[in-house]
């Protein structure tokens, strides 16, 4: 039996909530919008119209049909795919998924957009009818606009399931879908994070300046101009902490992300005072306004612990060359080295664990994060086997994807063109997709 989707009911209004029904919505698709009242369903479109460059049109809004999740229940009963994206609480998203269960035709999907907590818990011990149509899809902000959606399926989940997400998510709705497995973070953000991490504890060692920092940690090695500190000011360090808080729950015990879970002690002390990033005005980075009203950027001085005028940072020409960065001996290569090594040494060592490809690595950190390459096209940019010696030199463990490439006597990832991949037995596969 084939399902095709073409009436989406989402539960839950919030950011995530709502930009998904109005995707789905613009695209084409019959969309219901379900929260505890009517007036939050509402309330969550409406935010969707407004801005200088709205989500949806105020007459794809109008095609968004309402509700409560206490009166209007019914309203899911004849939708193909059922999409969740209420609060990170297994408890609620229990309940939840058993009132859809009561009311949902036979071959419907189910879906949940959680980010941190294993799909396996949200299923375990409901009816094998949920268990065989149900999968994680996890969108990333804002939805209209990121690419990356992860696709992850249970131990039961039907082929069926994943061939008509994977179709409608891809061919319907544009977006880049990446197979990951039910693993802590999944792809993106267990890397991501993990680069996040680490990077607040290396740059705090590194005796680098913000500037420096960020100027090093965008361009010259592929990644956003927010750079480090930048993005952290983007998504607010009271998430980071929330998110290291998660991860200290369910990261592997021997997981070397570990290390880096709790915010270094400056960081730490800004959380405290509210110093959370644009959202309250000012993180690691704020704007100003002198008394003539000209506008200026200031950065918080970790050191000094205050304010201070922003310096434009000018990077030489090895500085800006990601191969020559790396394998540097001034201090700013030696930073790009600790940071980005241990990412790349990292995001080897979780293939197989979160991907059975190195593809879907690259491609989530692409279209999730903005990297211009992702890790294994950075580890053949800076000559993967170069890299591994001289991880090897340095005492460090070769494992996953590098150990493959050095034990199959290969010396890059991918080959004629990026059109094959090395694969986990050591042998070049098709690029499909």
């Amino acid at each position: 039996m084939s399902t095709q989707i073409k009436k989406v009911a989402v539960i839950g209004a919030g950011t995530m909530g709502a930009g998904i029904a109005g995707l789905c919505a613009a695209k084409g698709c019959e969309v219901v919008l379900l929260d505890m009242t009517r007036e939050l369903a509402d309330k969550g479109i409406e935010k969707l119209t407004l801005g200088k460059r709205p989500a949806v049109t105020d007459e794809t809004a109008a095609r968004i049909g309402r509700g409560s999740l206490q009166d209007d229940l019914s309203m899911i009963a004849d939708s193909d795919w059922i999409c969740e994206a209420v609060v990170e609480d297994l408890a609620i998203k229990r309940d939840l998924f058993s009132r859809l269960e009561a009311v949902r035709k036979d071959g419907s999907i189910l879906s949940t957009n959680t980010s941190g907590i294993p799909l396996r818990d949200i299923y375990a011990q409901m009816p094998e009818r949920m268990q065989q149509n149900i999968a994680v899809t996890h969108f990333f902000n804002p939805v209209h606009i990121m690419k990356l959606v992860e696709l992850v399926p249970g131990s039961k989940t039907d082929n069926r399931v994943m061939t008509a997400l994977t179709d409608f998510l891809n061919n319907t709705l544009e977006k880049g879908t990446v197979r990951a497995k039910d693993t802590v973070n999944f792809i993106g953000n267990r890397i991501g994070c993990y680069w996040m991490l680490a990077g607040l504890h290396k740059a705090a060692d590194s005796g680098l300046s913000i500037e420096s920092v960020d100027a090093l940690m965008s361009k010259p090695v592929g990644l956003p101009p927010t750079g480090l500190y930048g993005l952290i000011d983007l998504i607010g360090l009271d998430v980071m902490d929330f998110v290291g808080k998660n991860l200290s729950k369910n990261l592997p015990d021997n997981d070397p992300g570990r290390s880096y879970l709790a915010l270094p002690e400056t960081e730490q002390h800004m959380l405290n005072n509210g110093q959370l990033g644009r959202k309250t005005g000012g993180g690691f980075y704020k704007m100003v306004k002198s008394a003539d009203g000209e506008k200026s950027m200031q950065v918080f001085d970790l050191q000094q612990k205050d304010w201070r005028a922003i310096q434009k940072v000018e990077l030489n020409d090895a500085q800006t060359d990601i191969e020559q960065l790396m394998y540097g001996s001034d201090g700013e290569s030696q930073f790009a080295w600790n940071l980005m090594s241990n990412t790349l040494t990292y995001s080897s060592a979780l293939v197989p664990e979160i991907s059975d490809d190195i593809v879907n690595v690259d491609r989530a950190m692409k279209w999730g994060f903005n990297w211009a390459q992702g890790p294994f096209e950075l580890l053949d940019a800076v000559n993967a086997r170069k890299f591994a010696e001289k991880c090897q030199a340095e005492g460090t463990a070769i494992e996953g994807m590098l150990k493959v490439l050095m034990d199959s006597g290969n010396d890059t990832f991918y080959r004629n063109n990026g059109s094959e991949f090395l694969g986990l037995d050591g042998n070049y596969y098709p690029v499909t997709g």
